[in-house]
């Protein structure tokens, strides 16, 4: 019975090693940007707007997680907020549909996040939903941006400025394990 126990314990210390190890190798990389939505008359049309660059300091921070962008194994967008900035007064009733794209040197451009079909909330905050993209390559970069396509149901007489909050799961091999 003796000859069994200790594997049997081995392989539990080991197998529950393997979990704390793997939840001790991700972790969450916080970016902000912003753009703007200028008064517009059309309706039903799909328009773009661009943010500017967004420097990832993705050296630093994977330095701070105790990694390197060569032990990245995964990145994804787990999640991304819309915030109107101003006017104080704005909401998002005008959206019909969102779609946000990102790209960075030297790589293509794809959709990560959507939301079609918005209804009137009077809501200052929007969040998206997330397509499930692998984004090692673009946040690996020293920056990205993102392209915004907006629908509109209703005109906006005022200048709109609008805050992105995204939240990116990281995955990595944190010295070596």
């Amino acid at each position: 019975m003796k000859k069994f126990l200790f594997p049997l314990l081995a392989s539990l210390t080991l197998l529950f090693n393997c979990d704390v190890a793997d939840k001790l190798t991700k972790f969450d990389l916080n970016l902000q940007t912003n753009y703007t939505i200028e008064p517009t008359v059309l309706v039903d049309s799909p328009f773009n707007t661009f943010t500017p660059d967004v420097t990832t300091e993705s050296e630093s921070t994977f330095q701070n997680n105790n990694t390197n962008k060569d032990l990245i194994e995964s990145i994804k967008l787990s999640r991304i907020q819309l915030t109107i900035d101003t006017p104080a007064d704005g909401n998002f009733n005008f959206l019909k549909e969102i779609h946000v794209y990102i790209e960075a040197e030297g790589l293509e451009e794809i959709e990560i996040a959507n939301r079609f079909e918005l209804e009137n909330s009077n809501s200052l905050t929007l969040g998206l939903d997330v397509l499930g993209q692998e984004l090692k390559e673009y946040l690996k970069k020293d920056s990205y941006s993102l392209r915004v396509q907006t629908t509109t149901d209703e005109t906006i007489s005022e200048t709109h400025e609008i805050i992105i909050d995204t939240r990116f799961r990281v995955d990595a091999k944190i010295l070596g394990i």
